[in-house]
């Protein structure tokens, strides 16, 4: 992956064990670098940089490569759908070779719903109640309370 920034050998050894790495282990090794706290917090700011720009890297590729799988299996459904049309054309169920046997065979029974306001009420599944947490937020905020929740506000960190 690109890297963004210039490191010195200490974090971009970092960097590449940063996979490798459990959590702990990463952090008990920034904490034997010595640097004062400025430069450790620039550099381990520029760590995250880095790492962050391979994370988005990643997830272009996936997109690329969930595309191609998308591709690929609309390809597969079309080429399958043309052999069953051509064997039923044919009135042949099934053809044997020695490497490969293409067979036509009736699926399980399913149930197929034509108006789902017919059918009777003892055939659905309730939902359980979802909360609508921003409903909650707005009432906390305009100072009323809600029971059984309480108004939070945490801290985290911004890198620019």
């Amino acid at each position: 992956m690109t890297k963004l920034y210039e490191l010195t050998e200490s974090y971009m050894k970092l960097i590449d064990l940063s996979e490798q790495l459990d959590p702990e282990t990463f952090k008990d090794t920034l904490d034997a670098i010595q640097d004062s706290l400025e430069d450790k917090v620039e550099n381990t700011a520029k760590v995250v940089k880095s790492l962050e720009s391979d994370v988005t890297a990643i997830k272009e590729e996936e997109k690329r490569l969930k595309e191609r799988r998308r591709v690929l299996e609309t390809k597969i459904d079309s080429i399958k759908n043309y052999l069953k049309e051509q064997l039923e054309l044919a009135g042949i169920d099934k053809v044997k070779r020695p490497l490969i046997t293409v067979s036509i065979q009736n699926n399980p029974p399913s149930v197929k719903v034509t108006d789902e306001k017919l059918i009777p009420s003892s055939f659905m599944i309730a939902k359980a109640p979802e909360l609508d947490k921003k409903a909650v937020l707005k009432k906390l905020k305009d100072g009323e309370e809600v029971p059984g929740v309480e108004l939070f506000q945490g801290r985290s960190l911004r890198i620019k």
